[in-house]
């Protein structure tokens, strides 16, 4: 049996801004992991497994600064301790955000004792929650958790789905539109086949504009338009290998001496922030991991399709 779990208004303090060559929110791999950690704990005490996540984000401040009005921006960052010498030590830099995000997760399993056992799991998760890390920040508060019985699809699904898309507003949902990316090199490379599958990714994302020669000789700058509309955004979607699959205890200093490993790099697509009362099927929001014997990739359980984009959907941005 399929179960919605609401966790309402996590608040999140230095979470990590930073996603592979992305910053501004975390990767969708840490909303995954969080998920992944709480399952295991409920699976032991509950039976229960947690199969998806759907994040909304209501709130976020990156702890960034610059030095001038014109200037670039700048991690705020922690004040590490001189070293012996008196020399500035080395370290990563570190990006960090503060947030307010309501995550949806997909449970499967049977939940006993009726109401009565879905409100003992609710009070369970509600201490679980804020003692776990989530994106390597320290959940502060949330609101009471919510469990309800989650349909395939029908009539409840759809007044499940428009309640609490509705009482997650103000927000944005973080929906996966990886579809475009594809589409995206397809046509350029149609145009010119050396085209980079990164430059396909940044026309997403940067603000280009194109010199137009006048007649007189002068040049007219005129602004490119995105290779799709909506308030689309980079985004690291898992991992791809690098490297063959070794036995477990091949690799020297590896966590885990038990398991094979093999080195990976960030997999990249493109991502949407849609308004939640845009969603019409919940299942359209939430992400799974989809691993296959080469990639570790998160996507939507249920594909967004075109068909079910509006005409104030494709404004543009």
């Amino acid at each position: 049996m399929s179960y919605l779990i609401v966790l309402p208004h996590i608040q999140v303090e230095n979470a990590n801004a930073i996603s592979g060559l992305t910053y501004g929110f975390p990767a969708i791999t840490h909303f995954l992991g969080f998920t992944h950690a709480l399952s295991r704990n409920v699976q032991r005490s509950h039976g229960l497994s947690f199969n998806g996540c759907g994040v909304v984000c209501h709130k976020h401040q990156v702890q960034a600064h610059r030095a001038s009005e014109r200037g670039d921006y700048y991690f705020s960052l922690t004040r590490i301790p001189l070293t012996k010498e008196a020399k500035t030590a080395p370290f990563n830099e570190e990006g960090r955000m503060h947030m307010t995000v309501t995550l949806f997760i997909e449970c499967e399993g049977s939940i006993l004792h009726g109401d009565a056992g879905a409100r003992e799991l609710e009070q369970h998760l509600q201490s679980l929650c804020v003692t776990q890390r989530l994106a390597g920040g320290t959940v502060t508060s949330m609101k009471p958790v919510r469990v309800m019985t989650l349909p395939q699809n029908g009539d409840e699904l759809q007044n499940i789905t428009r309640r609490e898309m509705y009482r997650a507003l103000p927000g944005f949902a973080l929906v996966d539109r990886s579809e475009l990316l594809a589409q995206h090199v397809a046509e350029r490379r149609a145009q010119d086949p050396q085209v980079e599958m990164i430059d396909a990714w940044l026309d997403f994302s940067t603000i280009t504009y194109r010199a137009g020669q006048q007649e007189e000789g002068s040049a007219q700058w005129q602004y490119q338009p995105k290779p799709a509309k909506g308030y689309l955004v980079p985004l690291m979607v898992g991992f791809t290998p690098i490297s063959p699959l070794y036995a477990a205890g091949d690799v020297a200093r590896t966590r885990d001496t038990t398991s094979p490993f093999r080195f990976v790099e960030a997999a990249y697509g493109v991502g949407e922030w849609r308004s939640p009362h845009r969603v019409t099927d919940i299942h359209q929001l939430i992400w799974r991991y989809s691993v296959s014997t080469e990639h570790y990739i998160c996507s939507h359980a249920k594909p967004l399709q075109e068909a079910d984009l509006t005409e104030q959907d494709h404004s543009d941005f």
